[in-house]
């Protein structure tokens, strides 16, 4: 061990010789894959789509660390086409040059890699930022590494992250987004196969505050803490930081981690969960690794394709895929629910699901939309409510045709908000093969009534019929969660 310790502390030896031996560009560097086909190029969203897709910004689509809390709240949420999304608010005081946020967020929109949670579109309206990227389903690595409730993550599996994230910021350097601010095991997200990917959101310049940082200080690079800048070489600084969390299971301050090696107690770094689980010789060369990238100089900091190739020869279990050795669920899993409405969208039913609208009624509208005023009482409203009626009458009778027309007449009256019209309307929109404008009537409903499983069940229906099976299967879940909910206070 001594000697092992000894060659650790070698100032840069190693780092050079990574340094001096890269020429040329790496084929590795997104993974080895780029299809930009396969994403959605970068759009800008209006404020009001970005609320509709979150639910008006309900704090139960909250998906941030820290909730209501943090500084700036992230949401999940759902576009008109059924994509699934994670939409970033910045605070008010943030980016108060929306020119440079748009500039920003569309350079940052122009990177497509499997490695990224990939930016997909921002909005700037008035005093509103905001970023729209790819929802990640699985939770951060912090997550899993620090608060991990059924399995500690396999050392396979570590490797494996240390790999995809060297891979993340190589690419990203490549195409001239070389700084990422503050990166830590709060910034890497799994998506629905278990893989690692790097947030798009730390590659964004910090708003007016200038902070890069918002970490513990005993975790930030040497040479920020005297100019408060970050370089290319603060990043890898920062990814020796994650090497330790990998290593550890816990997070742990470099100077602290440091002190361990240089005592010669390398083996206290290491997590006691994967004890017998691994060689010594690949603790080592990670190790190694996380202590060359901690380095005080950032001159005697391994390049990033160094990295990926030192990563690449240490990976184990290269086969296995990502969800297995995660233990995540994946694939097709039945639902089981009592609910009819659920089973007939499950099945795609239509007859089934028409039949049960219209045994159900209005009854879900209460405390929703409410019967207009004495004092409101006109002939225009008198002719929308008849609208609603005639609408009512054609969805009884069969005539979706008839009932899509009649109900946009009435909504587009604007006086009274009524879920169970947007439901009717979907449902006639499924019966005439429209199924993105049955989707948008079915997100619509959950607008006007966030908890009610009804929009969900049609929203999953519209799904289905789009083709779009993973998402379908996300909101039958989300449908048969506010149900269960519901039936518990009744």
């Amino acid at each position: 061990m001594g000697s092992f310790c000894s060659r650790l502390l070698r100032p840069c030896g190693w780092a050079s010789h990574l340094r001096s031996s890269i020429i040329g560009p790496s084929n590795r560097e997104n993974g080895g894959k780029e299809d930009k086909g396969s994403w959605p190029i970068f759009s800008e969203y209006s404020y009001e789509q970005l609320q509709v897709a979150t639910s008006g910004f309900s704090a139960d689509n909250i998906v941030s660390e820290h909730g209501e809390k943090a500084p700036n709240v992230v949401y999940k949420g759902m576009l008109h086409n059924g994509r699934t999304i994670a939409v970033k608010r910045f605070s008010r005081s943030a980016w108060p040059d929306s020119r440079q946020f748009l500039e920003e967020a569309r350079s940052v929109g122009q990177l497509r890699s499997e490695r990224l949670v990939n930016l997909i579109g921002c909005c700037c309206e008035g005093d509103e930022r905001l970023l729209v990227a790819e929802f990640m389903p699985n939770e951060t690595l912090a997550k899993h590494l620090f608060h991990w409730e059924t399995q500690p993550m396999t050392w396979a599996m570590r490797l494996r992250v240390a790999l995809y994230l060297a891979q993340a910021l190589d690419y990203c350097g490549s195409k001239g987004r070389a700084l990422y601010h503050d990166l830590n095991a709060y910034r890497i997200l799994f998506n629905q196969d278990g893989d690692p990917r790097l947030s798009c959101f730390g590659l964004m310049k910090n708003s007016r505050d200038g902070k890069s940082y918002s970490t513990n200080l005993a975790f930030t690079p040497p040479e920020y803490m005297k100019t408060g800048r970050v370089t290319a070489e603060s990043v890898v600084y920062s990814f020796g930081t994650v090497l330790l969390d990998l290593l550890s299971g816990k997070h742990i301050p470099p100077s602290h981690a440091l002190d361990l090696i240089n005592g010669k107690n390398f083996q206290m770094l290491l997590d006691s969960c994967l004890e017998g689980h691994f060689s010594n010789d690949d603790g080592t060369e990670l190790v190694k690794l996380a202590t060359h990238c901690l380095q005080k100089e950032p001159r005697d900091r391994p390049y990033r394709k160094a990295l990926v190739i030192a990563l690449s020869s240490l990976q184990k279990e290269a086969e296995v895929p990502s969800h297995v050795l995660m233990g995540i669920p994946h694939g097709t899993e039945p639902i089981n629910s009592s609910s009819p409405l659920h089973e007939a969208c499950t099945r795609l039913d239509l007859t089934a699901i028409h039949e049960i609208l219209e045994n159900v009624g209005y009854r879900d509208d209460e405390g929703v939309a409410n019967e207009p005023s004495f004092q409101m009482w006109t002939n225009q409203i008198q002719e929308i409510l008849n609208d609603k009626n005639s609408g009512d009458a054609a969805f009884r009778g069969k005539d979706f045709e008839t009932a899509i027309n009649c109900y946009t007449k009435f909504i587009d009256g604007g006086t009274m908000a009524s879920p169970t019209v947007y439901a009717r309307r979907c449902l006639s929109y499924l019966m005439s093969d429209k199924p993105q404008e049955a989707l948008g009537d079915a997100m619509q409903a959950q607008t006007v009534s966030p908890d009610w499983p009804t929009a969900f069940y049609l929203q999953a229906a519209a799904l289905l019929s789009l083709g779009m099976e993973k998402d379908a299967r996300e909101t039958l879940k989300e449908g048969t969660a506010l149900e269960a909910k519901r039936n518990s206070r009744n």
